[in-house]
């Protein structure tokens, strides 16, 4: 897929995702973003950096440790996700947090400016997740650490079929990249080609609890990419695929409930401080 079709897609996307996203994923993935935080350890008085903030979950709760002397800028390609983010920040009167519409590929920001960037499950929509890493690099102090989530292995997540049964219905696929830096060590060598020093790659197992077949369906057609073509279905449409995404997670039902199966890969890695 072209690269700026995909950026297109993604921020329009993500933009008619944000109530739907908040709704049904914040939950599923609190764990993760606490793991993320926990080997980000935000210190007082540092400058930090979110990227693909999304509706700023990790940004606030940054924001609470890095105090009142320190700060952190949430960056996301999709407009309607940096207006909730602001929101947020403004009803928890979070003053320290500000938010911008940015493209993670090219960060406008000044270079050696952070002392820590997270990016808590969004660089598997960049069409160069490369480039993103290259940015990251870029913007971190020399010393300073980057901390990263991706989803893992596409067959260790339940919820993968979506982009299958969502590509049999339109003209090119979705996300053809998303499961790519869940391979292998694949995150970790991407960070180090960006110049990166990796210190710590793990796996997590976790699961996604849906009560029943229809929040499944809500949570699965809720993001990005995978939303804007949902938007543009009609109703004989959605009714097929929701049908096929409900037989292809049977093997994980518990009675009337969904329990997915779901890997993420964290990575912990700095910039040489020489």
């Amino acid at each position: 897929m072209d690269a700026r079709l995909q950026r297109r897609i993604q921020r329009y996307g993500w933009d008619l995702a944000v109530d739907p996203y908040a709704q049904h994923w914040h939950a599923l993935l609190a764990g993760v973003q606490a793991d993320l935080l926990a080997l980000a350890a935000p210190q007082p008085g540092e400058q930090v950096l979110d990227v693909a903030c999304g509706t700023g979950v990790a940004t606030l709760a940054i924001a609470s440790a890095v105090g009142s002397g320190g700060s952190v800028l949430g960056v996301d390609l999709s407009a309607g996700m940096v207006a909730s983010a602001e929101s947020r920040a403004q009803a928890a009167g979070v003053s320290q947090a500000r938010f911008d519409r940015m493209d993670a590929e090219v960060l406008k920001l000044p270079a050696s400016s952070f002392d820590l960037v997270v990016c808590a499950l969004g660089l598997m929509y960049a069409p160069d997740a490369d480039a993103a890493l290259r940015e990251m690099h870029r913007v971190l102090k020399p010393g300073g650490r980057a901390v990263i989530a991706v989803w893992g292995e596409r067959p260790r997540c339940g919820w993968a079929s979506v982009f299958g049964i969502v590509d049999a219905e339109v003209q090119s696929e979705v996300c053809p990249l998303f499961f790519r830096l869940g391979q292998g060590e694949a995150l970790a060598h991407s960070c180090a080609e960006a110049g990166l020093t990796v210190t710590l790659s793990q796996r997590k197992d976790d699961s996604l609890w849906h009560a029943d077949a229809n929040a499944a369906c809500e949570a699965a057609f809720a993001g990005g990419p995978v939303a804007l073509a949902w938007s543009r279905f009609g109703e004989v449409t959605r009714a097929r695929v929701r049908a096929s995404y409900i037989d292809a997670i049977a093997p994980w039902r518990q009675g009337v409930a969904y329990r997915l199966p779901a890997e993420f890969v964290l990575v912990v890695a700095y910039r040489p401080a020489n």
